[in-house]
Protein backbone atom coordinates (compact mmCIF):
# COMPACT_ATOMS: atom_id res chain seq x y z
CA UNK A 1 0.00 0.00 0.00
CA UNK A 2 1.04 3.04 -1.31
CA UNK A 3 1.05 5.86 1.46
CA UNK A 4 0.79 9.67 1.07
CA UNK A 5 3.84 11.10 2.22
CA UNK A 6 4.63 14.64 -0.11
CA UNK A 7 7.31 16.11 2.52
CA UNK A 8 9.26 12.88 2.25
CA UNK A 9 9.05 11.86 -1.16
CA UNK A 10 11.84 9.61 -3.14
CA UNK A 11 15.05 9.78 -1.89
CA UNK A 12 14.64 11.49 1.12
CA UNK A 13 11.96 8.58 2.17
CA UNK A 14 14.28 5.75 1.22
CA UNK A 15 16.83 7.48 3.44
CA UNK A 16 15.08 8.93 6.34
CA UNK A 17 12.72 5.85 6.89
CA UNK A 18 15.15 3.06 6.07
CA UNK A 19 18.89 3.73 5.53
CA UNK A 20 19.40 6.35 8.56
CA UNK A 21 17.23 4.05 10.92
CA UNK A 22 19.35 0.99 9.97
CA UNK A 23 22.78 2.93 10.13
CA UNK A 24 21.90 4.27 13.55
CA UNK A 25 20.58 1.05 15.22
CA UNK A 26 23.12 -0.96 13.51
CA UNK A 27 25.66 0.32 16.55
CA UNK A 28 23.76 -0.16 19.39
CA UNK A 29 23.75 -4.00 18.00
CA UNK A 30 27.22 -3.78 17.45
CA UNK A 31 28.09 -2.53 21.22
CA UNK A 32 25.64 -4.82 22.81
CA UNK A 33 26.28 -8.00 21.06
CA UNK A 34 28.34 -8.73 18.87
CA UNK A 35 31.49 -8.39 18.33
CA UNK A 36 31.06 -6.31 21.57
CA UNK A 37 31.97 -3.32 23.50
CA UNK A 38 35.74 -3.65 23.50
CA UNK A 39 35.63 -4.05 19.63
CA UNK A 40 33.14 -0.64 19.50
CA UNK A 41 35.50 0.92 21.82
CA UNK A 42 38.58 -0.16 20.05
CA UNK A 43 37.38 0.97 16.42
CA UNK A 44 36.64 4.50 17.61
CA UNK A 45 39.91 5.62 16.51
CA UNK A 46 41.72 3.97 13.44
CA UNK A 47 45.02 2.10 14.44
CA UNK A 48 47.15 -0.99 13.48
CA UNK A 49 46.82 -2.65 16.92
CA UNK A 50 44.60 -5.37 18.12
CA UNK A 51 42.85 -4.30 20.94
CA UNK A 52 44.00 -5.37 24.48
CA UNK A 53 41.69 -7.29 26.09
CA UNK A 54 38.31 -6.35 28.45
CA UNK A 55 37.87 -2.88 28.51
CA UNK A 56 37.04 -1.44 32.69
CA UNK A 57 33.61 -1.53 33.53
CA UNK A 58 32.63 1.96 33.39
CA UNK A 59 34.27 2.01 29.85
CA UNK A 60 31.72 -0.85 29.34
CA UNK A 61 28.99 0.97 30.58
CA UNK A 62 29.85 4.21 28.69
CA UNK A 63 29.86 2.08 25.15
CA UNK A 64 26.61 0.21 26.20
CA UNK A 65 25.03 3.99 26.61
CA UNK A 66 26.33 5.40 23.90
CA UNK A 67 25.01 2.36 21.73
CA UNK A 68 21.23 3.20 23.37
CA UNK A 69 22.07 6.76 22.05
CA UNK A 70 21.85 4.93 19.04
CA UNK A 71 19.34 3.10 19.21
CA UNK A 72 17.08 6.14 20.17
CA UNK A 73 18.40 7.86 17.36
CA UNK A 74 17.13 5.49 14.76
CA UNK A 75 13.97 4.43 16.50
CA UNK A 76 12.86 8.43 16.77
CA UNK A 77 13.54 8.87 13.14
CA UNK A 78 11.72 5.41 12.44
CA UNK A 79 8.87 5.77 14.19
CA UNK A 80 8.15 9.65 14.51
CA UNK A 81 8.75 10.03 10.62
CA UNK A 82 5.95 6.98 10.22
CA UNK A 83 3.70 8.40 12.77
CA UNK A 84 3.88 11.67 10.47
CA UNK A 85 2.82 9.90 7.71
CA UNK A 86 0.37 8.25 8.90
CA UNK A 87 -1.75 10.96 10.94
CA UNK A 88 -1.23 13.33 8.30
CA UNK A 89 -1.73 12.21 4.84
CA UNK A 90 -3.39 14.82 3.19
CA UNK A 91 -1.65 17.70 4.99
CA UNK A 92 1.72 18.39 3.77
CA UNK A 93 2.60 21.66 5.36
CA UNK A 94 2.12 19.85 8.87
CA UNK A 95 4.26 16.93 7.55
CA UNK A 96 6.96 19.83 6.50
CA UNK A 97 6.46 21.55 10.10
CA UNK A 98 7.14 18.44 12.05
CA UNK A 99 9.41 16.51 10.10
CA UNK A 100 10.97 20.09 9.72
CA UNK A 101 11.93 20.53 13.94
CA UNK A 102 12.96 16.52 13.62
CA UNK A 103 15.27 17.62 11.01
CA UNK A 104 16.83 20.21 12.42
CA UNK A 105 17.65 18.68 15.83
CA UNK A 106 19.18 16.05 13.78
CA UNK A 107 21.36 18.69 11.60
CA UNK A 108 22.40 20.47 15.06
CA UNK A 109 23.51 16.93 16.16
CA UNK A 110 25.30 16.22 13.53
CA UNK A 111 27.40 19.30 13.18
CA UNK A 112 28.51 17.97 16.89
CA UNK A 113 28.50 14.61 16.48
CA UNK A 114 31.17 15.50 12.76
CA UNK A 115 33.17 17.99 15.17
CA UNK A 116 33.66 15.96 18.26
CA UNK A 117 34.21 12.61 16.31
CA UNK A 118 37.00 14.98 14.08
CA UNK A 119 39.02 16.57 16.91
CA UNK A 120 38.98 13.86 18.85
CA UNK A 121 41.25 11.99 15.84
CA UNK A 122 45.26 12.08 16.63
CA UNK A 123 46.60 15.12 14.70
CA UNK A 124 48.14 12.23 12.08
CA UNK A 125 44.50 11.31 11.35
CA UNK A 126 42.55 13.77 10.76
CA UNK A 127 43.71 14.98 6.94
CA UNK A 128 44.55 10.88 6.22
CA UNK A 129 41.23 9.95 4.82
CA UNK A 130 42.09 6.56 3.44
CA UNK A 131 43.56 5.43 7.20
CA UNK A 132 39.93 6.17 8.61
CA UNK A 133 38.36 2.95 9.08
CA UNK A 134 34.37 1.83 8.81
CA UNK A 135 33.90 3.54 12.22
CA UNK A 136 35.32 6.91 11.11
CA UNK A 137 33.62 7.09 8.41
CA UNK A 138 30.72 6.24 9.38
CA UNK A 139 30.73 9.22 12.14
CA UNK A 140 32.48 11.57 9.87
CA UNK A 141 31.85 10.55 5.88
CA UNK A 142 28.38 9.48 6.01
CA UNK A 143 27.32 11.94 8.40
CA UNK A 144 28.19 14.15 6.66
CA UNK A 145 26.44 12.76 3.78
CA UNK A 146 23.24 13.21 6.32
CA UNK A 147 23.62 16.37 6.76
CA UNK A 148 24.05 17.41 3.36
CA UNK A 149 20.70 15.86 2.54
CA UNK A 150 19.21 17.46 5.52
CA UNK A 151 19.78 20.60 3.82
CA UNK A 152 18.90 19.68 0.46
CA UNK A 153 15.51 18.91 1.86
CA UNK A 154 15.58 22.10 3.85
CA UNK A 155 16.33 24.41 0.24
CA UNK A 156 13.48 22.21 -1.48
CA UNK A 157 16.10 20.22 -3.71
CA UNK A 158 14.17 17.25 -5.57
CA UNK A 159 10.93 18.08 -3.73
CA UNK A 160 8.02 20.31 -3.72
CA UNK A 161 7.74 22.77 -0.28
CA UNK A 162 4.92 23.30 1.42
CA UNK A 163 5.82 25.86 4.58
CA UNK A 164 9.47 26.00 4.22
CA UNK A 165 10.51 28.99 2.19
CA UNK A 166 6.90 30.02 1.64
CA UNK A 167 5.90 33.53 2.66
CA UNK A 168 4.25 33.83 5.58
CA UNK A 169 0.98 35.51 4.33
CA UNK A 170 0.12 38.81 6.51
CA UNK A 171 -3.24 39.82 7.05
Amino acid sequence: MVRNFPALPGFYQALFLYIEPVSTVSPAVLAWFFPGASWFHHELIPTATAASGPLDARTTMAIWQLGNCYLLLGLISSLVFRAVRDTLPNNPEAQERILGASLTALALADVTHIAASFIGLPDELKYSFAKWNTMTHGNITFVIFLFSIRLAWFAGIGRTTYYYGKRVKMD
